[in-house]
């Protein structure tokens, strides 16, 4: 089941949501008293991340319900949506309001103004942003083991970890490209840099939307276990003399840290009903106390010749 979470079970969402809308306040004062189009697209940005935070946070929470009659096998799942609609809100609100803004402002830039209060946001965002990023790397260093980096993405169930560390990442690079456009456009004279500079923070935030669209839609429409989990199920089942081969190991994520298994196993023929329905509650238990990660699991008897092979 999917944990409801505490700050201290998600310190990377309540650290980055925290970080957002202090920068989103300071972006969007910035904005109004300097015109600058970039500063409005970072402030759209860092209120559009702040929203995603707070929709994970209720995803997470919505997952760790009990399974009940209408969801047997519980609400883990909702997490993946939400997360899938955080990718859309990405694309759709921060790189289409990004990129929207920045042609307004090619079209009918606006008088450039002091750019002071932009340079004194700008270091405090990336300070808080780098501060959130930093969180979400250490948190996703720890879990990625020795895994690369962008595997251990592709890997990953949990995608509150690897969402925020694509949302601060970006932020990062979007507040170096509003600091260009800022000094850029007051260096030529010319405030349609600044808007230049809002249709390329728009450009950055849709790559990363696809990104984490792909691996939302993934998730939600379910992802089998780690290879190694597969493995360790079979070498258990294959210690028994009383299962002469495994057919199949079929899995699914459920949630982030649960998985439904369902086995298919060619039993000897000389074990009875009664044997093999207490050889199979043996085999679930330790499989249960070897991987607590499997919260269902389904063993059924079927000869080899009959079973569909599939990679398992």
């Amino acid at each position: 089941m999917a944990k409801g979470g505490g700050i201290r079970d998600n310190i990377v969402l309540y650290g980055a949501l925290a970080a957002n809308v202090g920068i989103a306040i300071a972006k969007f004062v910035a904005a109004g008293i300097s015109g600058s189009s970039s500063m409005l697209t970072e402030g759209v940005h860092s209120l559009v991340d702040s929203g995603n935070q707070l929709l994970l946070l209720y995803g997470q929470r919505r997952a760790a319900k009990a399974p009940d009659r209408a969801h047997p096998f519980g609400y883990g799942r909702e997490l993946y949506f939400w997360a899938f609609i955080v990718a859309i809100l990405i694309f759709a609100l921060g790189a289409g309001v990004s990129i929207y803004e920045g042609v307004v402002h090619i079209r009918q830039p606006e008088p450039l103004r002091d750019p002071t209060i932009n340079y004194v946001v700008l270091g405090v965002a990336l300070l808080l942003e780098g501060t959130s990023w930093t969180i979400a790397v250490r948190e996703f260093d720890a879990k990625r083991g020795d895994m690369p980096w962008w595997t251990a993405v592709r890997r990953s169930k949990d995608p509150a970890g690897f969402i925020v560390l694509f949302e601060d990442s970006a932020a990062l690079l979007g507040l170096v490209v509003a600091g260009i456009g800022v000094s850029v456009s007051h260096y030529v004279g010319d405030a349609r840099v600044d808007g230049v500079a809002s249709i390329v923070i728009g450009g950055i935030l849709a790559l990363v939307a696809l990104l984490l669209a792909r691996e939302a839609k993934g998730l939600l429409i379910g992802e089998s276990a780690d290879p190694a989990i597969i493995a360790q199920v079979r070498a258990l089942l294959e210690t028994y003399d009383a299962i002469q081969s495994v057919n199949h190991v079929r899995t699914i994520h459920t949630a982030p840290d649960s998985v439904f298994v369902a086995i298919s196993a060619d039993f000897a023929d000389d074990v009875s009903m009664g044997d093999g329905e207490v050889l199979i509650e043996a085999i679930e238990t330790r499989l249960k106390a070897a991987m607590p990660q499997l919260s269902s699991i389904y063993i059924r008897p079927e000869k080899a010749r009959d079973a569909m092979r599939v990679i398992g």
